[in-house]
């Protein structure tokens, strides 16, 4: 049987893979060859596995208790909107609230489960400034090193690794560059192919800002950072997702996506159920394309809170704030969103949106709690999982939070607006959270 992808993209457009592997591009001066892996399957030994902590022991009067409450939400806020997909709610690694809806083609028998990849897209950004930063501890980068040092041939002064972490860089997006600059939409752009743009066709772009002197979510700087990810370990950005994080953590249904990962990829739907197929951006990564489970990312939350790897320092740069121009609650660190709230409350998290696909997932530091929310049918009501935090603490939860706009045009591609529609039966009503009874 051929794969969603394999019927809707590449036989309907004619593009076979060995195609799609070759230099898009050609230049009036010659890209030079940058260090790098050798192939997208590189042989690795494998690392130990790290053994995660148990989950911790929650009492069943609160596990009742939040259950009941995410039913009641899930009831309020998704039963009457297109959500199909996942939610999973976690406190110290228990399970307090699971549940999966729909099949992963609208209507079909393929029923989603436990085991149901999703695209996570933008969610993608934290396992690539994790690897960063773990890189960093190494001492094989430096934060504050400029990309240059790493690319002689990066023309753009003052870029550091740190301002790519915190999209503060003053790069182009490269999800509209280079369609503008008349990258052929037949063929699959790759992060090489990016990177080449940016040095050999500076002259030729715009919107670019001044090095490290604002916020400006962009895909491009995590697009370069698994560049860079490849140059310094000699190994390709999967190989090294696979080898690092998703082996030893036994994420066994997580992988980036990959030409010849294209069969088992999880197709995306719009609000409307029709399908949405793979286009020329699809196949960098970096920014996005990792596809995982709720039940994966639970263990990749486990993993950040169990020091088995990261030091405690690493975590704070992590999770320091640093678009502080624009004062309020909203905020990014390196990878990584966070609301602050005036009553000190903070929540870490990233959003993300890439073609049909909506994913969040919610991090509740605290109170070591992990939401987590992934479907394959656009909706923004997705986003709104968010309010679950309230279940736990005092939090105060916008529900028109980040969507990971950049990548709305991803939707577009597709003639459909989908930043400015809404299925008329989505909830808008704010959840309320049922008050916590006082002890005796």
């Amino acid at each position: 049987m051929k794969s969603y992808f394999q019927t809707s993209w590449l036989a309907r457009h004619v593009i076979i893979i060995s195609v799609a592997l070759l230099p898009a591009c050609q230049f009036t001066t010659k890209p030079k060859t940058l260090n790098g892996p050798t192939s997208e399957t590189d042989s690795l030994p494998a690392l130990p596995k790290y053994h995660l902590p148990g989950p911790g022991k929650i009492s069943t009067a609160e596990i009742e208790r939040i259950g009941t409450a995410c039913e009641a939400w899930y009831n309020q806020s998704l039963a009457g909107t297109v959500f199909n997909g996942g939610i999973l709610v976690a406190q110290k690694g228990t399970i307090l609230f699971e549940k999966y809806r729909g099949s992963l083609h609208p209507g079909g028998n393929d029923t989603i489960n436990a085991n149901t990849v999703f695209h996570i897209a933008s969610v993608s950004k934290t396992f690539t400034a994790m690897a960063i930063l773990k890189l960093c501890q190494e001492g094989k980068l430096q934060l504050d090193e400029e990309l240059s040092h790493y690319f002689p041939s990066f023309n753009y002064p003052g870029v550091t690794l740190r301002c790519l972490l915190s999209h503060r860089s003053g790069l182009p997006n490269y999800v509209y560059f280079l369609e503008k600059l008349g990258w052929p939409q037949n063929q699959f752009a790759r992060n090489q192919d990016v990177m080449d743009y940016l040095i050999y066709r500076k002259i030729e772009l715009t919107d670019i800002s001044p090095a490290c002197t604002r916020f400006s979510y962009c895909n491009t700087n995590y697009a370069v950072l698994a560049l860079l990810i490849e140059k310094v370990t000699g190994i390709s950005y999967p190989a090294y997702m696979k080898q690092n994080f998703f082996d030893p953590l036994a994420m066994d249904h997580s992988f980036v996506l990959s030409a010849k990962d294209s069969a088992k990829a999880t197709p995306s739907f719009d609000w409307r159920g029709n399908a949405i197929p793979l286009n020329y951006l699809d196949f960098v990564y970096g920014d996005k394309n990792i596809f995982s489970t709720a039940r994966d990312l639970l263990k990749w939350d486990r993993f950040l809170s169990s020091g088995l790897l990261f030091t405690k320092e690493t975590l704070q740069e992590a999770y320091m704030p640093y678009s502080n121009e624009h004062p309020g609650i909203k905020n990014y660190g390196l990878g990584w969103r966070m609301n602050i709230y005036d009553n000190g409350k903070k929540i870490i998290f990233h959003n993300g949106w890439w073609h049909g696909n909506n994913a969040a997932f919610i991090r509740l530091l605290d109170e070591d709690v992990t939401i987590i929310a992934l479907n394959n049918r656009f909706t923004r009501a997705t986003y709104h999982v968010n309010q679950l935090a309230n279940l736990f603490s005092g939090y105060f939860i916008p529900v028109d939070d980040e969507t990971d706009a950049a990548s709305k045009d991803s939707l577009l591609k597709s003639n459909t607006d989908s930043s400015t529609i809404h299925h008329k039966n989505e909830a808008k009503t704010p959840y309320k959270a049922p008050a916590k009874k006082k002890k005796n």
